[in-house]
């Protein structure tokens, strides 16, 4: 991202050059770079400089009598390189009339008189109110990632998802609408769609998510090729036991296939999780959980998957899908579910072009006074359609059930109730999506009286239950009839026929010695975000008193 906006202030006094840069950085610092300049000479070069290099310069603080070049010559120069910053011109009482003359000719916003202390009665009132105004008329150039593309290509939307999942700061340029984004695809020749441009100008055209994300510089690479502990899946569960272990000192690694946060990351709005009475987003609980991770020495690798697992012994070996591998002592598996696929006709079709899977908070802004469909009854549906109701028309809650209070948090149910613009439509179902090139109607059946309407809309939100992707530990550790992972007092005799140890599983351990599981990938695990961090982070408890006997 850009730097800080400048604020320059030259004398050729050092000592007061001193004073003044230490009061300004006490002040100010937190927001703003101070930069220094010792003549009226250098300070012209500063200025020519953070020019070239479209630094934004908000003030100039600058000594009047200096030798060679004077402080209304500097702030003049100022003044053409950057006419919107702020000039301030710092004078003794002999020289009030040079200010005067430099507030007409170089049109200077103020003057002060030495000396300036205290600064917090004769010099930050002043500066404040100059940086203030400064501000409001400030327009930082946006220098992260640009994505051009389609607003309704599948590809497009992934990235899009992608980026923002991962706490990536992205502008979207839609090759349709944004004549910047004509320009630019014009300046690359016939570039594949769509295409990012990286910070530091790099292209990538119709990337795909590996190479997205080493091109925006995440980790995807392991640092070493043994861990104490190693996590599957950074979901709550996972991301709650990599804190807990790191932060007692098991070296620790995160493996995620899409981004931090799992399914619970794209949930809009978090209401009942202790601790935060004002809620909070899946994805601000999502950033806060990586960045405490961070601080105790987890190592995030993302995104990548784990195509299957080896044991030798109590080694437990990860092959990844980028052709590494990663071994470890002991194995958390905490990929959560997926979202299950809805079964109308022509919907897979319309996937990621007007058919969503999740909250897809990225398209919230293209629902500005449109038609929404929500589909499903649990609190995630819920919370996404108070979510999008702040921005559509109108938001149809299609519910398969007779009440929405079978399934839901009775809050979110008094709330729904309540919102003018949501429409709950019980007993209904989406039999059918249809639209050229992206989704334009659906079709609607209401299950009492067999009817069928078709209704035009581009934007459907499915949340109809989940479902776990377990399929590749098959053979290494048991699971349920629906593909959940069985752990503790769950394995049965049949499921420990080959256990081969003289102790029982520990209460979150699978039916591998060393692999434990925690979330909602764990066979009839409470399906909430607490419960899920509560599983991950006990689970850490029997990771060390089974690294005990290793």
């Amino acid at each position: 991202m850009a730097e800080k906006p400048v604020i320059l202030t030259v004398d050729d006094d050092p000592q007061v050059l001193r004073a003044v840069a230490r009061d300004l950085r006490r002040q100010y610092g937190a927001e703003y770079r101070i930069v220094r300049a010792n003549s009226g000479t250098q300070g012209i070069e500063v200025l020519k400089t953070l020019s070239e290099k479209q630094d934004p310069l908000a003030l100039i603080l600058s000594d009047q009598r200096m030798p060679q070049v004077d402080g209304v010559e500097l702030l003049d120069t100022g003044r053409s390189l950057f006419p919107q910053s702020k000039r301030v011109l710092l004078t003794a009482y002999a020289d009030t009339d040079a200010a005067i003359n430099a507030i007409n000719r170089s049109q200077i916003d103020y003057y002060l008189l030495k000396p300036w202390d205290p600064p917090e009665e004769k010099l930050y009132p002043i500066l404040d109110d100059l940086l203030e105004d400064w501000r409001s008329g400030y327009r930082p150039e946006f220098t992260g990632v640009r994505v051009v593309g389609d607003r309704w290509s599948k590809e497009s939307h992934e990235i899009r998802d992608f980026l923002a999942r991962n706490q990536i700061p992205y502008r979207f340029l839609d090759i349709e609408s944004n004549p910047d984004a004509a320009v630019l695809a014009q300046e690359a020749g016939t570039p594949g769609m769509p295409f990012v441009i990286l910070p530091e100008g790099g292209r990538l055209e119709q990337p795909s998510l590996a190479e997205l994300a080493e091109g925006v510089g995440l980790q995807t690479q392991a640092a070493n090729p043994f861990y104490d502990f190693a996590i599957v899946g950074g979901g709550p569960a996972g991301l709650a036991a990599a804190v807990y272990a790191a932060s007692e000192g098991l070296n620790t690694v995160l493996i995620e296939g899409e981004a931090p946060g799992g399914q619970a990351g794209t949930s809009s709005r978090i209401e009942n999780y202790l601790g935060f009475p004002a809620g909070l987003s899946g994805s601000d609980l999502a950033r806060r959980a990586v960045t405490q991770a961070r601080k105790f020495g987890v190592e995030i690798l993302s995104p990548l998957s784990v195509e299957r697992v080896t044991t030798s012994g109590p080694y437990k070996t990860l092959h990844l899908s980028n052709g590494s591998e990663v071994s470890c002592h002991a194995l958390m598996l905490s990929m959560g579910v997926s979202w299950r696929k809805l079964p109308a006709d022509g919907a897979e079709k319309f996937a990621g072009r007007g058919v969503y899977y999740g909250a897809a908070m990225t398209e919230a802004i293209n629902c500005q006074d449109q038609e929404v469909y929500i589909v499903g009854a649990g609190n995630s549906a819920g919370q996404a359609a108070l979510f999008f109701a702040k921005y559509a028309s109108t938001v149809h809650m299609v519910v398969r059930g007779n009440s929405l209070g079978a399934k839901m948090s009775q809050y979110l149910v008094d709330r729904i109730e309540e919102m003018p613009n949501i429409n709950v439509r019980l007993q209904t179902e989406i039999v059918g999506c249809a639209g050229d090139g992206h989704l334009d109607c659906v079709r609607v059946r209401n299950n009492e009286t067999e009817e069928i309407t078709e209704e035009s809309t581009g934007y459907l939100f499915v949340f109809i239950g989940a479902a776990p992707r377990t399929d590749w530990l098959d053979g290494v550790v048991e699971r349920d009839r629906r593909g959940f992972l069985k752990t503790g007092i769950d394995l049965d005799e049949t499921s420990l026929v080959n256990w081969p140890l003289e102790r029982p599983p520990f209460l979150l351990e699978t039916s591998t010695p060393g692999i434990f599981a925690a979330g909602d990938v764990r066979s009839d695990s409470v399906k909430r975000v607490a419960s899920a961090v509560g599983e991950g982070s006990v689970s850490v408890h029997f990771v060390h008193r089974y690294l005990a006997t290793v």
